[in-house]
């Protein structure tokens, strides 16, 4: 299997709410159902690094790493018996013009471009991290501070829910939805101690989630990462 991207995911913060089920129905793709946790449905608010980015195995000079914010939420399929648990996109967020348009062009997701920045400290015992955004001239954020101890997360819990979607969806046109898998190990995870959430959700994402704009997460998590491949063979499922 031909692997198009590769790079490494590191300090991955995600801040998670719950929603009404109906208000991700416009993004769903057909096809696939929206993937509950204990009858809930979430969505995610996510920050990290994107670092040492490859395509076909090539280096991509001056643009290999950055800081992507996205939303997303969860999804699944069943396939000859077989539970196929993904993530769809609202939007996805970098700082480059060039790699955005290749992977909407490629892979048809739904990058914008913005500028970013990080900043990360690291003691014994804490470390903070802070991914930054500007937005209509504003610095929106999402920011963690949590142990340095590294464990494995809990299995059967939200916290395995929200990080173990090996699958991505979206839509290829109106006949067709494109399913393509992630392929990296199951992360450690830090405990979060608090967190800074400041994120204008309706001009970030439109007034489907202007609520999230003053709510509080449900949880915040933050994971270390690894390296991660998106394969290049997409599958076309038809509706």
């Amino acid at each position: 299997m031909a692997i198009f991207l590769k790079a490494k995911w590191e300090q991955l913060i995600m801040a998670n709410y719950a929603v009404d089920p109906a208000v991700l129905a416009p993004y769903l793709p057909a096809g696939v159902n929206i993937d509950l946790f204990e009858g809930k449905a979430y969505v995610s608010l996510v920050g990290f690094l994107f670092k040492d980015t490859k395509l076909f195995n090539i280096p991509i000079p001056c643009f290999g790493t950055f800081e992507e914010i996205n939303l997303r939420f969860y999804v699944s399929r069943v396939e000859n018996g077989k539970l196929k648990r993904g993530v769809v996109f609202i939007n996805e967020t970098i700082p480059y013009p060039i790699v955005a348009w290749v992977a909407n062009k490629l892979y048809k997701e739904h990058y914008t471009v913005v500028e970013t920045k990080h900043k990360m400290e690291r003691g014994n015992n804490e470390q903070t991290i802070k991914y930054e955004w500007l937005l209509n001239k504003k610095w929106n954020r999402i920011a963690v501070r949590a142990n340095t101890e590294a464990k494995q997360m809990e299995k059967g819990y939200l916290q395995q829910f929200i990080f173990e979607h090996y699958y991505g969806y979206t839509k290829a046109n109106d006949t067709h939805i494109e399913e393509y898998r992630l392929q990296h190990p199951s992360w450690l995870v830090n405990n979060v101690i608090d967190y800074d959430i400041d994120c204008d959700f309706s001009q970030m994402y439109g007034n489907a989630f202007a609520n999230l704009t003053h709510a509080e997460p449900d949880t915040v998590f933050l994971a270390e990462g690894s390296a991660v491949a998106i394969e290049w063979k997409r599958h076309k499922l038809a509706l």
